[in-house]
């Protein structure tokens, strides 16, 4: 029997953590609010296309029937709340990572999903936290290849638990305007980024940061190790965006082409880069335009989205003054 999509035996399970126990969500599939914008704006839960809905809803059910039969474990406690968070009910996701959490502690992959949909729910000092208390517990121990939950077109995982860790730390910082602590953050990432879909991710966010702190030799020198022919499975609009930090490539090229994942995922993330661009190279104006573009055309939950709104949050918040 399921109540509200969750088993009764899941239910059972959980209600013998310390935690409070889940709440029913009994809403429709999409719709209903999930977070609040740095913005003030209700952030509702996105909608799939049929066929990708009816992938993850099933993707999900294996998930829950493997929780299930395993009575909770580690594994199965990850790939219950990722598949959760897949769908958008991040609420849902958070509460998973909860129960995981109380159950296993010392466990640096709990603390690095919860922090991600801390993240995505715009609860900036509660994914610090959690992103710090991870690297805490990676400290010494050997790095390991992330599975994707979303595998990309060659099927190949192009990210570690060390390397995600240190990635969503340096955004969450960054997203605070604390691009100090960012960069910190960044640098211990890019000595985990082993392939040129890592390096060209955290590149990316390690430059911008250089550049915001004011700092443009360092941040040149982030450009060296880039060329044009890098073999980029996923992360081309971060490449992209690199090559046109070197001057090699013009704005208006920064468009998705074929095979380059969710077209509206890229286009926030590039949008971002791109406005980030203007800005510290003293086009402010120009920058807010693109940074509000990618408000009314970006997906909420991407980090470019993300990353604008916290621009324009910040902006307001002066003018409030």
């Amino acid at each position: 029997m399921r109540v509200a999509g969750l088993t009764v035996l899941t239910l059972t399970l959980l209600a013998g953590c310390s935690n409070p126990p889940l709440k029913a969500n009994l809403g429709p599939a999409d719709g209903l609010v999930e977070a609040i914008s740095l913005l003030g704006d209700s952030l509702r839960r996105p909608s799939h296309l049929p066929e990708a809905m009816a992938r993850m809803l099933a993707q999900l059910d294996t998930a829950r029937r493997a929780f299930d039969a395993d009575t909770g474990s580690a594994d199965s406690f990850i790939w219950y709340g990722r598949r959760t968070g897949y769908l958008g009910r991040y609420q849902e996701t958070l509460t998973i990572f909860n129960f995981a959490i109380d159950k296993y502690p010392d466990d640096p992959r709990m603390y690095r999903h919860r922090g991600h949909r801390y993240l995505t729910t715009r609860q900036l000092d509660a994914a610090v936290a959690d992103f710090k208390r991870a690297a805490e517990l990676i400290a010494g121990t050997p790095d390991e290849i992330e599975p994707d939950g979303q595998p990309n077109a060659l099927g190949i995982p192009t990210s570690t638990l060390h390397s995600n860790i240190w990635y969503h730390l340096g955004l969450a910082l960054y997203l605070k305007g604390d691009f100090a602590g960012a960069l910190e953050a960044y640098r211990k990432d890019l000595e985990a980024a082993t392939n040129p879909d890592m390096q060209v991710a955290v590149r990316h966010w390690l430059y911008m940061t250089l550049r915001r702190l004011g700092r443009a030799e360092e941040a040149a020198q982030v450009l060296e190790p880039v060329t044009r022919d890098m073999e980029v499975i996923e992360n081309t609009g971060y490449h992209r965006l690199l090559l046109l930090y070197r001057g090699e490539l013009s704005p208006d090229s920064l468009v998705a082409g074929p095979g380059e994942g969710d077209p509206a995922l890229h286009d926030a993330s590039v949008g971002y880069g791109l406005g980030n661009w203007h800005f510290y190279n003293g086009r402010e104006k120009e920058a807010r335009a693109v940074w509000r573009r990618v408000l009314e055309t970006g997906p909420w939950a991407s980090f470019g989205y993300l990353a604008a709104e916290a621009e324009l949050a910040r902006e307001a918040a002066a003018n409030a003054r």
